[in-house]
């Protein structure tokens, strides 16, 4: 968990890591998970490699700490803001789209990490896979009760929440502060393209 999500979860309180934790998503943000050294970040935070060692055994150990920390914020963010909306299906689908690409603009850092998963071992390739899945079926529960309902109409549940997490995680790794949209205004245009991609129109709820 990077932080505790606060009860507004459209609310990015600044990320408190340790200083080994700061400096590898750091140095992994600005270079890469294989361009960087157990060195280099040690020489970020001031420490001697062994004492990063003796921290997180090696440098997939705080590759690790990263993932599984910011997946496992990003579903608690996710449930609350499902848990926050109506219990309409999409009330609640609209709240995670909105909740998952505000984590796209506000925590991009953290993100696209997810592109070094191919360097987990395959123990922890999993148990990050594990986590991950769980936003995904969680919209997909969402997707699902909105075809039920009729609020929906998805031929391919699976491969549409597949294809909208992929879009939305596409976010962080081109969005621009300085660009025309707010992360607001960025989430709230997301919303809307969802909600046509599962077949119900953002301005008709």
């Amino acid at each position: 968990m990077l932080e505790p999500v606060p009860e507004d979860w459209r609310r990015f309180d600044p990320v408190e890591l340790s200083p080994i934790l700061a400096g590898a998503a750091e140095a992994f943000h600005e270079q890469g998970y294989h361009a960087t050294s157990v060195r280099d970040i040690a020489n970020r935070v001031g420490l001697t490699v062994p004492a990063l060692y003796y921290h997180h055994g090696s440098k997939e150990g705080m590759l690790v700490a990263l993932l599984n920390g910011g997946v496992s914020h990003l579903y608690a963010r996710v449930r609350r803001a499902v848990d926050d909306a109506d219990p309409t299906p999409t009330a609640r689908f609209s709240n995670h789209i909105e909740a998952v690409t505000l984590f796209m603009v506000h925590r991009r850092q953290f993100a696209v990490l997810d592109s070094e998963i191919r360097a987990l071992s395959a123990a922890n390739r999993r148990t990050y896979a594990k986590l991950r899945k769980q936003v995904e079926d969680l919209l997909l529960s969402i997707v699902r009760d909105g075809v039920a309902t009729g609020e929906f109409v998805v031929a391919h549940p699976e491969d549409t929440v597949r294809a909208l997490l992929g879009m939305i995680q596409a976010v962080a790794t081109w969005y621009d502060p300085a660009g025309l949209l707010g992360p607001d205004q960025l989430a709230q245009r997301y919303v809307e393209i969802s909600l046509q991609a599962v077949g119900r129109r953002a301005q008709n709820p």
